[in-house]
């Protein structure tokens, strides 16, 4: 019987949390956790493919249900294969999902497209019998390496967190094996910050490094004022000062700032992150890009961006993905990327690693499973198997 995709299924899931950064808060924060089922069967269960959006985006079930996925669904299923005719092709299924749409207008729908994508080549790698870090890997011809650099993304506000209670939080990533701490800031005064920031170097100097993230917050001036407070440390970063979209903001910085700078993550489009290179004034020897698949259309539009990247004469290394999620993980493992985020405490049970994963000196180690692993997630997967009944 010739491969095909039987259902596109949806269902969306509360993320809530009392958490807030320096814009928005997490009271009503939802995701989309989509299946992709096959008719294809290994040890009598059917071949499916799992996938969900990353956090900070809201869950896009209507996008999904009444627009994407029936474009998979209405695909010739013969159109929807690799050569072999044995494996679906990523990226003739990311085609039938796009038919008809416009260019421009990156927002929602790229994150639709991308929790469908993720789906997409988890099915694709478990078809292969492979992880899907590996399978990427013999795609690219490159080696594969499955010890990844990952970091601890936290520090957010919420009611009655003190510089203790901060200062605890921190620690506590260290005792779990990260080097590298991340905290929020702009959401207080600069002074406020300050402090908080001293308190957490105090707190972990000198085992480990701290990074700052403004989620977006600051003017061209506040930008600036807090570039010349921040490099009085020697922060791992100083991350998305300005509207993501503002490449003037973010180049102006650099004649302030002269330590690594990170940006990237709401950025949903190669063509985007394509402007942020041509005129954002990020310095490849020393800045960090942080696109997350699952918000700019998937892995196929990843790709084209790593393939833009290097034509503009950047390294891989330099690209840590936002979302502390497995299919990242599994792109930094293929590619040879610089790292990957993650979520020790919060957005759970999307972020993280599979069952008995653990920090060491700042690296993890992918367990050989295919797909991208999230059956070895027993939280996670255990809400994406209602999506299997």
């Amino acid at each position: 019987m010739p491969l095909r995709i039987l259902d596109v299924r949806e269902i969306t899931k509360p993320i809530s949390s009392p958490i807030r950064n320096a814009y928005i808060d997490f009271s009503k924060m939802t995701s989309s956790l989509v299946a992709v089922v096959t008719n294809l069967e290994r040890n009598g269960k059917p071949v499916i493919g799992y996938g969900f959006n990353s956090n900070g985006r809201y869950g896009q079930g209507g996008l999904i249900r009444e627009r994407f996925a029936p474009r998979i669904l209405e695909a010739d299923a013969g159109s929807l294969l690799d050569r072999t005719g044995d494996n679906l092709d990523p990226d003739k299924v990311w085609g039938a999902m796009m038919r008809n749409e416009k260019p421009g207008g990156h927002g929602d729908r790229s994150v639709a497209v991308g929790t469908i994508d993720m789906a997409v080549w988890d099915a694709v790698a478990k078809i292969a019998g492979k992880p899907l870090f590996r399978l990427l890997a013999e795609r690219h011809g490159v080696q594969a390496d499955p010890d990844i650099f990952v970091y601890a993304a936290g520090g957010y506000y919420y009611p009655g967190k003190d510089d203790s209670a901060l200062c605890a939080e921190m620690r506590s990533y260290l005792e779990r094996g990260y080097t590298v701490v991340k905290m929020k800031i702009g959401g207080e005064s600069i002074e406020q910050d300050r402090h908080r920031i001293e308190a957490v170097l105090a707190e972990i100097s000198p085992h480990a490094r701290l990074a700052v993230d403004a989620n977006g917050r600051f003017d061209l001036d506040t930008a600036i004022a807090y570039a010349k407070m921040l490099r009085d440390y020697d922060l791992f970063w100083y991350e998305e000062a300005g509207d993501p979209l503002d490449y003037q903001l973010q180049a102006a910085l650099g004649e302030f700032y002269p330590g690594p700078m990170a940006t990237g993550e709401n950025l949903f489009s190669h063509q985007d992150a394509r402007n942020l290179i041509r005129h954002g004034g990020m310095r490849p020897d020393r800045d960090w890009l942080q696109f997350d698949c699952a918000l700019s259309y998937g892995l196929c539009e990843y790709q084209r961006t790593l393939a833009m990247l290097k034509r503009h004469g950047w390294s891989w290394k330099r690209c840590i993905p936002h979302g502390g999620h497995q299919m990242s993980l599994n792109i930094a493992a293929g590619l040879g990327l610089g790292g990957n985020e993650s979520y020790p405490d919060v957005f759970q049970p999307y972020g993280g690693f599979p069952d008995g994963t653990q920090v060491r000196n700042g690296i993890v180690t992918l367990p050989e499973l295919p797909g991208i692993g999230f059956e070895a997630k027993s939280d996670l997967y255990s809400i994406m198997r209602e999506l299997a009944v």
